[in-house]
């Protein structure tokens, strides 16, 4: 046999394996998905200067935590309302508009670290604002993937879209550790605000993406859900309805809030960055771990798209993801915590795949924004009340105690709900029924 004829056999070998590029062949999806990317590590980089900027200032993890509760808000209000306008205007134009909030506030924080007012309050304002851009584009940015890429390409793209976002929590972290280590904070937020305009530019560069039905159509699986057509409150609460009927993505969220809020353990970097490891630099590879193993996860996720028993593998992974944790927290040496860290950063990535892929695939287009909304507040506000809850455990406890033990209750807490869920352990994509 010839050396080519080994290489072409091989190659479709690599591919089982290998992350799955096709959908970068559709252009719109390739610009969303680069800008995006481009734009998150500027994100990331923020992500990590604003508590230790929060925690210099008051040199207490508390308050970092506290930063936590101020996402978190925003999150859950614009986060589910956003989710509602998604489905009653154009997702392109809703992006744009609240793209614009989260840059505004980005280009705030610059100027207060220009200015070093030095006012923890005012963080915390900026901190709120930019929560709230972050909140609506959210909702619409995932409603746009089912209608860019054919339902057979969706795990794909969102394999894509985590593996690009984790590859920024990978580097935004280390760009963070670098300039904070030899700048000061207003040179990390300055990278922020321009590394923006890539995402800004990506979505200008899509099309007009309007509701598909402005009444939405009953099937013998999905019955009316919404008549009201505006997105109000009620919107909204038609989407909760909607979710409650839904066990397998309503206990697909429950897992994930349980992962994110008993076992994310990063508001205790920057405080641990100090006491066991070696300061800034430190901080910047304790915050980048999570993304090393995601990025490395997605690189190697050409299986996912074959695995069907996905909510049997979410549960799993979950467990993975709670047992890293722990172990982590009891290291004491930099490299093995982040080797851990990773290890749960590659889970977390699997995870968060096969929910975003279960809703989008599962959801009628007239509900996935709502739901986008719910998953929202569910993937970025579950790590901020994560961090409240880290961060008050710590002050009882301690900061190493309160990072090992959110690992293994994570554990333990999942199992549970995975054992009193039976709909969730038995979703197969080859027999579930989605929409009509």
């Amino acid at each position: 046999m010839s050396a080519e004829t080994d290489e072409n056999l091989e190659t479709p070998r690599r591919r089982k394996w290998t992350i799955d590029v096709t959908p970068l062949r559709h252009a719109a999806f390739r610009r969303l998905w680069i800008g995006q990317g481009v734009s998150f590590v500027g994100f990331q980089v923020t992500s990590v200067a604003v508590p230790v900027q929060v925690y210099a200032l008051t040199h207490s993890s508390f308050w970092v935590g506290l930063l936590g509760l101020v996402n978190l808000i925003p999150l859950i209000v614009f986060g589910l309302w956003g989710g509602a306008i998604a489905d009653h205007m154009d997702r392109r134009a809703l992006l744009l508009i609240s793209s614009f909030i989260a840059w505004g506030a980005t280009l705030m924080l610059v100027l207060q670290a220009l200015l070093h007012l030095d006012s923890l309050w005012l963080i915390m304002a900026i901190v709120a604002v930019q929560s709230t851009g972050f909140a609506i584009s959210s909702p619409a940015r995932g409603s746009i993937i089912p209608r860019l890429m054919p339902p057979e390409m969706v795990s794909s793209a969102n394999t894509l879209n985590f593996t690009v976002m984790q590859a920024a929590a990978l580097s935004g972290p280390l760009f963070a550790g670098v300039i904070l280590a030899h700048f000061d904070y207003s040179a990390a937020y300055g990278l922020d605000a321009a590394l923006f305009t890539a995402g800004l530019y990506a979505s200008f560069r899509l099309p007009a993406i309007p509701p598909l039905s402005s009444t939405p159509v009953a099937t013998p699986h999905h019955p009316p859900r919404d008549k009201t057509g505006s997105p109000g409150l009620r919107s909204v609460i038609a989407g909760f309805e909607y979710l409650w009927t839904q066990p397998v993505l309503l206990m697909s969220f429950v897992v994930d809030i349980i992962a994110m809020v008993v076992a994310m353990p990063r508001a205790l970097f920057p405080e641990l960055a100090q006491t066991r490891f070696d300061g800034h630099g430190a901080v910047g590879w304790l915050y980048a771990a999570i993304g090393v193993g995601a990025v490395l996860g997605g690189l190697f996720s050409g299986w996912i798209g074959r695995i069907h028993r996905q909510g049997l593998a979410l549960i799993g992974a979950i467990i993975v993801w709670g047992l890293a944790v722990a172990a982590s927290g009891m290291a004491h040496s930099l490299w093995l915590a982040v080797a851990l860290l990773a290890v749960g950063g590659a889970a977390d990535l699997v995870s968060a795949v096969f929910r975003q892929t279960m809703l989008q695939t599962y959801a009628p287009d007239e509900m996935r924004g709502r739901l986008q909304g719910v998953f929202t507040v569910v993937v970025a506000g579950g790590p901020r009340l994560g961090d409240v809850r880290a961060g008050a455990v710590a002050a009882a406890v301690g900061a190493g105690a309160s990072w090992i033990y959110g690992g293994f209750a994570c554990v333990a807490l999942v199992i549970l709900v995975g054992l009193l869920s039976p709909a969730l352990l038995r979703y197969d994509t080859r027999t579930a029924v989605g929409p009509e």
